[in-house]
């Protein structure tokens, strides 16, 4: 995920107000989101769930957008091949820059009679404000409401929620990049925010910020080549490695983030901090496992034989 912070006016780095609403868009829409943390792989498991929901070696079309990249074009010359070297039968890039109406026509177009999106990565900012206010952002909702599959890596995952964040750490040449956080696509809801290449680029105390900042927004912290795959309220983790969720909702006693000068280090007591590994699931309603949410051991551990999921009241 790149962050190009430089390239922003302060305008563009003033905090929006959360937009709260009786019932998220994600809880209202029939589709799926395959929310993946970058660094996929095209043989892993995070891939496989998308292409398997997507019905891409089948009858399914998917519509890819590079509109998070800086070399947009390239990217999309990638994603064919690694599309059409994992069996994908029906699978198109094309090309939208801000402005031009008549590529956005086209591209809604072809996501209208899609029934899947994959959002490859690069910068999310740019990724939000290429589509905000299109058609083809108007039909990527509708694909989803409709019961699409909308899949994002890296960016394109960032991108997804009603708010989505950059920045809060060094760049490429060393230098500190000032955080973002501002308008995300908005199709996952329960006042989530995510972050990728979590746990590979140690990004654990960025998402600390964001949510001593913002305690009632839940951090979800992405591994690389690893999808939390998420249809109604519920998420459920598969791929290389796991989800990380932070909720400071209800814990957070006491934080510095409204007086935190750039560069310094946050003071911050205390969160709910927990780790979603594979085939276990996260219920976004609740922030919380959704095992034990149910009082039920996962799907994967009851078609073994059952096992006993230990609720620890404290």
């Amino acid at each position: 995920m790149s962050a190009r912070g430089g390239n922003r006016n302060d305008a563009a780095r003033d905090t929006p107000t959360i937009q709260r609403s009786e019932q998220s868009r994600s809880a209202t829409a029939s589709g799926t989101l395959v929310l993946i943390g970058g660094a996929l792989r095209t043989t892993g498991e995070a891939f496989e769930s998308f292409m398997h929901l997507a019905d891409a070696r089948g009858n399914g079309s998917v519509v890819g957008i590079t509109a998070a990249s800086g070399v947009p074009l390239e990217a999309a010359a990638l994603w064919e091949e690694d599309f059409a070297e994992a069996g994908a039968k029906t699978f198109c890039v094309p090309q939208i820059t801000r402005g031009d109406a008549r590529a956005d026509r086209e591209l809604a177009a072809r996501i209208a009679d899609a029934n899947a999106v994959f959002l490859g990565g690069g910068d999310q900012v740019k990724l939000v404000a290429t589509l905000a206010g299109t058609e083809s952002e108007r039909q990527i909702r509708a694909l989803f409401q409709r019961g699409g599959v909308v899949c994002g890596t890296s960016a394109g995952a960032a991108a997804c929620t009603e708010l989505t964040m950059a920045g809060g750490e060094m760049d490429e040449e060393g230098n500190n990049v000032q955080q973002y956080i501002g308008p995300g696509l908005g199709l996952l809801g329960y006042n989530c925010i995510i972050d990728t290449h979590f746990s590979q680029r140690r990004r654990l105390q960025r998402l600390f910020v964001v949510i001593g900042s913002y305690p009632e927004l839940m951090g979800l912290g992405i591994d690389e080549d690893t999808a939390l795959v998420v249809h109604g309220a519920v998420g459920e983790v598969c791929g290389a490695g796991g989800v990380t969720f932070i909720d400071g909702r209800d814990t957070v006693r006491f934080d510095n983030a409204d007086d935190l000068e750039f560069g310094r280090q946050l003071t911050l007591s205390h969160l709910r901090l927990g780790v979603v590994g594979t085939r276990y699931h996260l219920n976004l309603e609740s922030r919380e496992l959704d095992e034990l949410v149910r009082h039920e051991p996962s799907p994967h551990l009851r078609k073994q034989g059952g096992a006993h999921v230990a609720a620890r009241d404290r």
